[in-house]
Formats: structure tokens, C-alpha cells, sequence
């Protein structure tokens, strides 16, 4: 059998005993299988260690996958702020970054995402990285709240930003498609924002604001 550049990847990186305790509890309580990849999560731990970051906000816990891989970045004393909508899935994260040693470093907001980030902008929240990974359709306008979140400076990531090849063909044309399509061209073209797509995996849209 040919070896794929991911699984190559994720070959490399070996098994990691905390992230597979997530992929177990989330098949355990039949949630989707759709964290994001290996490689990627080890390169967000990457970004956010790089960027010096120490308050990230999430949107999308799952079952904390994501939120493990954010957490092994923070700078010393940072914290993890996870949008979750639903309470289960939450709880299922919540229990995963206890054991993986980071349960006192985060905190989650269950409940729509968009109201949340506007609660957060209302307290007068600021952040240093900000990562996307949650329903499609409203990547733009999480991405437009996220913005006014960030600190001059701050990493924004988004995951799934070709969306199993759906992004890039030009028969589909569906809402998320477009959304996502509108999300990966602000990404990159925003004046804002100085960004790029990655291609690997499903696709992985990275900015700095500036």
C-alpha cells in the first residue's frame, strides 16, 4: 500500500497517549470523528508557542483534541478560552484537558459561538491566537468578531478550509462552500490580515493581523 504524505506525517510524529484518549472518549459517546489532523494539531502547539501567546480562544472544543494542542503552547501563566455549543461535547473536553494536565488553564462557554464572542468583546476580551474550527457556514462572520478580538500581532487559524476538495470545485456551490470560499479568500486578502492557505490534510488557513 502507498503511504500518503499525512499518514508519513503522522508516522513521524509516533503515538501520543493524551491525544488518543480524546479519539477514544470521542468514539465512546458517538460524537464525529473530526478533530483536527495530527500534523496540524502539532504545528498549532508550533504557532502558539512561536507567537508567545498567552490567551487563545477556540472556537469548536469537540471532544478537546485541538484544545490539548492549543494548550501545550500557551506561555507560562496563559489560558484557554473554548467556544462550545454543545454542553456534552464540552464536558467531554473539559474531562480530556484535566487529564492531560491543563484543567485549571481553561475555560469554556457553552452556548452559540457568535453570542459568545460578542460577550467576550463586551467584557473587553483580547486575544493572542485565535483558532476556527467549528460549523462552516459561519466561518466569515467568526472570522470578522475573531478579528476584532485579536491583538495587533495575533495568529488567526481556521481549519478545514477546502473542505475535502468541495472548496476548490467549481460545481459545488452550496452555503458552506460559499462561506468557506468567501472565509479562505479574507484570509488571504483581507487588508487586515497577512495570511496563506496550506494545503495539506483539509486544507488549514493561517493569518497575522496586523
Amino acid at each position: 500500500m502507498t503511504m500518503t504524505t499525512e499518514t508519513y506525517v503522522e508516522k513521524l510524529l509516533g503515538e501520543d497517549s493524551d491525544l488518543q484518549r480524546v479519539m477514544e472518549s470521542i468514539r465512546a459517546n458517538g460524537m464525529p470523528e473530526i478533530s483536527i489532523a495530527p500534523g496540524y494539531g502539532r504545528l498549532l502547539t508550533m504557532l502558539v508557542r512561536m507567537s508567545g501567546a498567552k490567551h487563545v480562544l477556540e472556537i469548536g472544543a469537540l471532544g478537546g483534541y485541538s484544545g490539548i494542542c492549543l494548550a501545550r503552547g500557551l506561555a507560562e501563566g496563559g489560558t484557554l478560552t473554548s467556544l462550545e455549543l454543545m454542553p456534552n461535547y464540552a464536558e467531554v473536553a473539559r474531562s480530556n484537558l484535566r487529564e492531560a494536565g491543563f484543567g485549571d488553564r481553561v475555560e469554556y462557554i457553552v452556548g452559540d459561538a457568535k453570542a459568545g464572542l460578542d460577550e467576550l468583546a463586551r467584557q473587553g476580551k483580547s486575544f493572542d491566537f485565535l483558532f476556527i474550527d467549528a460549523d462552516k457556514d459561519n466561518y466569515p462572520a467568526y472570522l470578522e468578531k475573531v478579528i476584532r478580538l485579536a491583538k495587533p500581532g495575533a495568529v488567526i487559524a481556521g481549519d478545514n478550509a477546502l473542505m475535502h476538495g468541495r472548496t476548490i470545485d467549481p460545481e459545488r456551490s452550496g452555503p458552506s462552500v460559499q462561506a468557506m470560499r468567501e472565509f479562505n479568500e479574507r484570509m488571504t486578502g483581507d487588508p487586515r490580515l497577512l495570511g496563506t492557505l496550506l494545503p495539506a490534510y483539509d486544507g488549514l488557513a493561517v493569518a497575522i493581523v496586523k
